[in-house]
């Protein structure tokens, strides 16, 4: 297992609490299967040119990188390729960056030919994007974090060869957009109403998607377990029936090329009759996700999509006046345990009654 040392470079213009973002990024690498050696901060007006943090703390860091024998360094931060270069040659190991972990994670729970091709999309096109000066980079050798996916031959590839790569992607994504077409066009015409679950990742969707129509999609506590969209039918008292849509969780400072590679998956979300979004009650930075959750539909351009808010995770939560409070805040919602099983059938009569009953 990779031993990783962590960094953030905390921008005085972030409003995020450090403890939030720090707490976060330790969870993409454990799900991306690495240890957390250690973390260092540093608070600046704004990023070193050369090495992103200042000087003395490349001295600071490549200490701790001895004495806790960290075998690669992630930054929380954007990294230029010159300074991802100017830190490896100053630390003698392996540095990343947030996206290039993030990158990583999908590239491990992509399991469907639909998966595989989208990450492979956004691997790409992220590397095109930092190509200039990527020279030493590009020519890094072994496995672990940061090499999965196309792999160190196809880094190698000129900016043509990405090109015609991203273009032959593009092409077999879109015949995947229109066979899930022809399946929305047959939903139309059968008067089908289909719901999507959104919201940060980790907060519950596929447990709630498995405990309301006994599917099984793999729940993991783990970032981003759930790629692939899975849909299932849903029967409600009224005698209804909906579709019940899981996808790709969202998460804070989402990855563009993420966003623009799933963009097929997350057609389905765009099609939605309604949404349900999914928030973890227990978390301490609840609203902070929630937020999150409202800029990427924003930027998808569906957040004045009727919505139902559902909180979920309840059996975790001491404080019962506040889940209330939220409620009240967010309505229309519900408070549910998922995997318990409690309070389902209250948010079922709420989508038959509010939105499902015509």
């Amino acid at each position: 297992m990779e031993k990783a040392l962590l960094v953030e470079v905390k921008l005085k213009s972030d409003k995020t609490p450090v403890k939030e973002s720090i707490e976060e990024l330790e969870q993409l690498v454990t799900s991306a299967g690495a240890k957390v050696a250690g973390v260092l901060t540093q608070q600046k007006d704004a990023t070193d040119i050369k090495f992103c943090i200042g000087k003395g703390k490349v001295e600071e860091l490549k200490e701790l990188c001895r004495t806790t024998e960290a075998n690669i360094v992630i930054f929380n931060n954007e990294l230029h390729p010159s300074q991802t270069r100017n830190l490896e040659e100053a630390l003698g190991i392996k540095v990343l960056n947030r996206t290039e972990l993030i990158l990583d994670i999908f590239a491990q729970n992509a399991f469907s030919r639909e998966g595989k091709l989208q990450v492979e999309l956004a691997q790409n096109e992220y590397l095109l994007t930092h190509l200039t000066g990527h020279g030493i980079e590009l020519s890094r050798l072994g496995g672990g974090i940061g090499t999965r996916g196309p792999g160190e031959t196809q880094l190698e590839l000129d900016r043509r060869i990405i090109n015609t790569r991203i273009t032959k992607l593009k092409k077999e994504l879109e015949k995947v957009k229109i066979s899930r077409e022809t399946a929305r066009q047959k939903r139309k015409s059968s008067n089908m109403v289909l719901i999507s679950l959104v919201g940060y990742t980790n907060t519950g969707k596929s447990t709630l998607l498995n405990s309301l129509t006994a599917a099984s999609v793999l729940t993991k506590d783990k970032l981003f377990a759930t790629l692939d969209p899975v849909t299932r039918r849903l029967y409600l008292p009224s005698g209804k029936t909906v579709l019940l849509t899981d996808t790709v969780g969202f998460i804070r400072k989402l990855p563009h090329t993420l966003i623009s590679a799933f963009r097929a998956t997350l057609e389905e979300t765009i099609q939605a009759n309604l949404l349900l979004h999914v928030v973890d009650a227990s978390s301490p930075y609840m609203e902070d996700q929630i937020s999150a959750v409202y800029n990427v539909l924003e930027e998808l351009g569906i957040v004045s999509k009727p919505i139902i808010t559902v909180f979920n995770k309840t059996d975790k939560v001491t404080d019962k006046n506040y889940i209330e409070e939220m409620k009240q805040k967010y309505y229309p919602s519900a408070a549910i345990s998922a995997l318990n099983k409690e309070g389902l059938k209250d948010l079922i009569s709420l989508l038959d009654e509010q939105f499902l009953s015509s």
